[in-house]
């Protein structure tokens, strides 16, 4: 007996001895270790590792890892968005951080698999490229795994099933593909969250996921998921399931709302952007046994009546957030919506059919912060209470309806107002100048195309508040202060009635990055005070009375987009941008003189637009330098001499770089205050002043013609020699105009190279011969002409060339049709008289058939008795 007690003593005390070896520095040897390799992962990412790490032998005293208070076995690794770059010190002190050389770095998940208690693992927005899934297998007590906005190649392997423990996993935005159907999301029956949103899975959505039993949040958005929805009359809903999000897939068939009569603690629904989901929300005779807290079902085939007939919207008394916006939905305005009993936070209504006026006289909504109804047919006037109505607000977009009457000045008591859009409406009147002036917490202001009027800003001259400012197509008079302040940057005044001179010396704008003052009735000189606008990118003064010479700014402004076009500017252009910034260029229609040997220093320069200006000189090859034209026009002008061969070792093509060159507006999306629900609005700024004319018509362009258009115009000059050949290879652009020129030679039978052309005007010229029948593949011509030249030969007869009318090929005598008897296309585009003798083989069959014709009536006569008969009597 003693014995066995000695040997128990003895085993309890080597027990304790081997605790304590294992535990002396606070955590497990393996576990500090794994730590350490992962520290390791970090510094080769060149990213900085907590600070805590490494400090202590104990790794349970690090940062993010919580231990077992006895074991002290690691339980959670809480590393959420940890990735730093790492910084270095410049010699005057300065911080530079250096940003990863690669989009991610690899990560092997089998680090984690000596952690064999872990209950938690948070690793999400940490930029890895996440590698073998199956090194988490083991995992048996995980119940939380976060992998989140990191980034997993390929697709869910199958070792997620044996997580049996799971009851938490976010694989979202992770660019993970494949099917999720072979995944045994069966084996998880203790999951309540389920997050594999923004990614790119496909197939068909799994029956095994709708029939989870402890399931509470869903969400499987921002997918390439199709088909239907595995769900009907007889589902079965956990009780449990609070949240589904299915939203922007390809999902079809149809979702009645009747199918979630059982889900009893249902709040949130969001099957937004599946554009052939029928969803209907009709009650038949039930009442939902659950209250929504958010519903939004922008872009889906939505149950016309929704708003007709609002049975199942009114019973929902806790709605905050609700989107029914792209639906096309019939109805009056449901101002029932904005009564005190009414929860909202969040209403978007927009780009629907709704018809009536916002009749908010008797309410009082102190909860909704965004109202957007835009697009719409709503009628009447905005409630001189609005205010009242909406005491928060932040977000109010009305544009693009049918509202007039005058700008309620109630809207400047709205102290939280950060979005104002009123545009594309009715709206008389003057706008009061508190709304520039008072509104603290105002980002954009809105007002475009109305017909407000008044004095421009109302006088006001302190923008201090207001970060963009929108008032172009109205009805706007005087000049804008010369003592204008603030901290805009975006200010768009074009298409109003604005008069004077432009007063700049006195302007402090350091912010301002856009300026529009096109199509107004400014004269004078364009001040150098405008040099002092820094930070100024975008400038459009076109269509003005502007006269003299332009300012030297080449120094201060650094100017991507500049258009001075429609004015009588004169002089030598280049002083007022520097060529290493400038992008967009537009100096059309103006009095302009000298050579074009400025342009070789444009190196970025995208879009040109020099025409119907006085320039001379011969176009040299420095224009070949210019490899990132896109667009160029120089009509119009009086330059000489030939087309250089080289430009057509210019790419003309659309280069990725302009879309992130393209100046922004402040910000695009407003966060914040709505848990999560984000409101956008376009973030790009377009200058309105640029045109390009191709298939006979000036067009005008922003950012979206910028990107898809291509093309060349050397029109109207006194270009001579003959066409280069080598434009053959100019295969991207869209119009080549080269009318009205001495061009001399052939029509180049390379232009059957210029695949995408779909205008090409070769008119006016001197050119001969005949018409390359190559040219007949160009599949997309759509305008052609190769009028008042001396060709001759053949007109085409096939391919696109064959569907152009005579004015196309009018004024070439010697151009002929050669399937008819018809003559030649003389210069009024009719048909000569002049008989057509030039072709040999219709000459030769002819003449054989004179002959022939001929001898037979000899032989008739002379052989035949008949015909013997005939000679006697004669």
């Amino acid at each position: 007996m003693g014995c066995y007690l000695s040997w128990g003593c003895f085993f309890l005390v080597l027990c304790i001895v081997n605790s304590m070896f294992l535990s002396s520095s606070g955590c497990f040897m393996e576990e500090r270790a794994a730590l350490k390799d992962i520290s390791s992962w970090f510094m080769s990412a060149k990213s900085e590792v907590p600070s805590s790490w490494g400090h202590s032998d104990d790794c349970c005293l690090w940062e993010g890892i919580t231990c077992h208070s006895n074991t002290r076995r690691i339980l959670r690794i809480d590393l959420p968005s940890t990735y730093q770059s790492i910084r270095t010190y410049r010699s005057d002190g300065s911080v530079s951080v250096k940003a990863m050389e690669v989009p991610c770095w690899n990560l092997n998940l089998t680090i984690f698999s000596l952690f064999r208690e872990l209950q938690l693992l948070d690793f999400s927005g940490n930029f890895a490229c996440l590698q073998n899934f199956n090194g988490l297998q083991g995992l048996s007590k995980l119940k939380y795994l976060n992998l989140s906005d990191n980034t997993f190649i390929g697709s869910i392997p199958g070792s997620v099933s044996k997580l049996v423990s799971l009851e938490v996993i976010n694989l979202s935005g992770n660019n993970m593909s494949g099917n999720l159907q072979n995944i045994g999301l069966k084996n998880l029956q203790n999951l309540r969250e389920l997050h594999f949103g923004s990614n790119q899975l496909s197939g068909s959505l799994p029956e095994s996921v709708f029939s989870l039993p402890h399931l509470e949040y869903l969400d499987l958005s921002g997918n390439l998921f199709h088909g239907h929805i595995p769900i009907n009359s007889s589902w079965n809903c956990s009780s449990l399931l609070q949240t589904i999000k299915l939203s922007e897939n390809m999902l079809s068939g149809k979702f009645d709302f009747f199918w979630l009569r059982n889900c009893t603690k249902l709040k949130e629904i969001d099957l937004s952007r599946n554009t052939d989901l029928v969803v209907q929300v009709k009650l038949h005779g039930w009442t939902p046994k659950f209250e929504l807290k958010t519903l939004m079902l922008s872009w889906c085939d939505l149950d016309k009546s929704m708003i007709t007939e609002p049975h199942f919207l009114r019973t929902q008394h806790h709605l905050k957030f609700l989107d029914l916006s792209n639906n096309k939905l019939p109805g009056n305005m449901p101002n029932w919506l904005f009564t005190n009993d009414m929860t909202l936070v969040y209403l978007d209504l927009s780009n629907n059919s709704l018809v009536g006026s916002l009749d908010l006289y008797l309410q009082h909504q102190t909860n909704l912060k965004l109202v957007n109804i835009s697009l719409n047919h709503i009628e009447g006037q905005l409630p001189a209470n609005t205010s009242s109505v909406f005491p928060i607000l932040r977000i109010l977009d009305v544009s693009y309806n049918i509202i007039s009457g005058v700008v309620p000045s109630s809207l400047c008591n709205i102290d939280s107002m950060e979005y104002l859009d009123l545009s594309n409406n009715n709206f008389t009147g003057e706008v009061q100048s508190c709304l520039f002036t008072d509104c603290s917490a105002l980002k954009v202001l809105k007002l475009s195309n109305n017909s407000l009027g008044g004095m421009i800003l109302d006088g006001a001259s302190n923008l201090s508040f207001v970060g963009e400012i929108y008032l172009d197509s109205n009805k706007f008079e005087g000049n804008l202060p010369r003592n204008l302040s603030g901290n805009v940057y975006i200010m768009n005044l074009n298409d109003n009635k604005m008069s004077g001179e432009l007063d700049t010396s006195l302007w402090n704008l350091p912010l301002l990055e856009a300026l529009s003052l096109a199509n107004n009735g400014l004269t004078g000189n364009i001040p150098p005070g405008i040099c002092t606008l820094t930070s100024l990118l975008m400038l459009d003064v076109s269509d003005n009375y502007f006269t003299g010479r332009i300012p030297n700014c080449s120094f201060t402004l650094p100017l991507e987009f500049l258009s001075v076009s429609g004015n009588s500017l004169s002089g030598f252009p280049n002083a007022f941008f520097s060529s290493s910034y400038i992008t967009a260029l537009d100096l059309s229609h103006n009095q302009f003189t000298g050579n074009l040997g400025w342009v070789q220093y444009l190196s970025r320069i995208s879009i040109l637009l020099l025409s119907n200006n006085k320039f001379e000189g011969q176009i040299s090859s420095y224009l070949c330098d210019l490899q990132y034209l896109s667009i160029i026009d120089i009509s119009h002008n009086i330059l000489s001499g030939s087309i250089p061969p080289c430009i057509g070792g210019i790419p003309f093509e659309y280069h990725d770089a302009y879309l992130y060159a393209w100046p922004t507006a402040i910000g695009n999306i407003f966060g914040g205050g709505f848990d999560d629900m984000d409101f956008s609005y376009n973030m790009h700024y377009d200058l309105q002043g640029f045109t390009f004319t191709t298939k006979g018509n000036p067009l005008p362009y922003g950012r979206n013609f910028f990107m898809l258009m291509s093309g060349i115009d050397l029109s109207a000059n006194m270009l001579s020699g003959e066409i280069p050949q080598e434009i053959g290879n100019l295969s991207h652009i869209k119009s080549l105009n080269l009318s009205n020129n001495f061009f001399a030679g052939s029509i180049p039978a390379t232009f059957a190279n210029l695949s995408e052309i779909e205008s090409l005007d070769l008119s006016e010229n001197m050119l001969n011969g005949s018409i390359p029948w190559q040219l007949t593949r160009l599949s997309s011509l759509e305008v052609f002409s190769v009028a008042n030249n001396n060709l001759s030969g053949c007109l085409p007869d096939s391919g696109q060339l064959g569907t152009f009318d005579t004015d196309s090929y009018r004024g070439n005598n010697n151009l002929r049709s050669c399937t008819s008897s018809s003559g030649p296309v003389s210069r009024n585009g009719t048909k000569g008289s002049t008989p057509n003798y030039s072709d040999p083989v219709l000459y030769m069959v002819t003449a054989s058939s004179f002959v022939l014709a001929f001898w037979a009536t000899v032989t008739f006569l002379f052989c035949h008795s008949v015909g013997q008969h005939v000679i006697l009597k004669l």
